[in-house]
């Protein structure tokens, strides 16, 4: 089993931005000691029948660092999200840092490389990104260590970034009340999304756990952060000792019902080029492709 380097004496302060359109929560995680920070799961905004791309959202959080007067050391992305694009290369154009996703990220290029049908020239080796982290890799945010995690099961490269006594999630957890991810997208699987959760609960109880979305369940106001604790005792999917077989049966009936994410096709093929838009045409313009009965 892997050994984690957690820290509960370092408590990194957490500023959160939520994105209407997508339910995406956007973090700036600053070092507690520095006015280094990190730039987690970034959103630019799409206007996908007018096939428009905006940077509102990726504007707002660099007003916001810029304001703190911090400096970007990562921008961090959880996993390839498939309901958001990435704001990532944006951010790093303005204000700088290194782009980071889980190595597994290539199992994810070169399944939907296929699927989007992308010729030789789309890398299938993770080049367009800074950082590919290895499960219990380290790295700093100015003099906070921070860890890297493998928590696969909702895709094959997804990772819980720690830093200090705060945990970023990505999709691997929702809410207490709104349970876990689905896990049939391409590469996805229940039973490891189980084992991914498992990991994550192992964290101390006090870790303070940040989600990547939130629904706002049975009507209540929007949240993102909870703890260990919270979940293993409330978790509505895997709280209260819920066995893997148990959670597999619910997570594969719940995911047959659910419909593809609405932004998905540009998603994926933005995300899993660091989020850059697909190479231009010899006119200068950039298209998305539509596979058709791929997904």
């Amino acid at each position: 089993m892997t050994h984690y380097p957690t820290n509960l004496d370092v408590k990194p302060e957490v500023h959160a931005f939520f994105d209407d359109a997508t339910n995406t929560i956007s973090y700036i995680v600053k070092d507690p000691a520095s006015n280094a920070c990190a730039i987690i799961d970034s959103v630019m905004d799409i206007d996908y029948a007018a096939g428009r791309i905006t940077y509102d959202h990726a504007n707002k959080l660099i007003r916001s660092v810029e304001e703190m007067g911090l400096t970007v050391e990562w921008i961090i992305e959880t996993h390839v999200h498939a309901d958001h694009l990435s704001a990532a290369p944006y951010i790093q154009q303005k204000l700088g840092g290194k782009i980071g996703i889980g190595a597994r990220i290539m199992v994810v290029q070169d399944t939907f490389g296929k699927i989007f049908n992308e010729g030789t020239e789309f890398q299938r080796d993770g080049s367009q990104f800074d950082a590919l982290f290895e499960d219990g890799e380290t790295y700093m945010v100015g003099k906070m260590q921070a860890f890297a995690m493998a928590t696969p099961g909702h895709t094959p490269a997804c990772m819980t970034h720690v830093m200090g006594d705060a945990a970023f999630v990505g999709d691997t957890l929702f809410m207490p009340d709104g349970g876990s991810a689905r896990a049939d997208f391409p590469g996805g699987d229940a039973g490891t999304l189980y084992e991914s959760i498992q990991k994550v609960l192992r964290l101390p109880d006090e870790t303070r756990l940040f989600m990547c979305h939130d629904y706002g369940p049975n009507g209540r106001e929007i949240r993102w952060e909870t703890t260990v604790a919270e979940e293993k005792a409330h978790n509505i999917h895997v709280g209260g000792g819920k066995t893997r077989d148990e959670f597999i049966k619910f997570r594969t009936e719940r995911d047959a019902q659910l419909a593809m994410p609405r932004l998905i096709i540009p998603s994926l093929q933005v995300n899993m080029r660091a989020g850059e838009l697909p190479p231009a045409d010899e006119s200068g313009k950039h298209f998305l492709k539509v596979p058709i009965n791929c997904l």
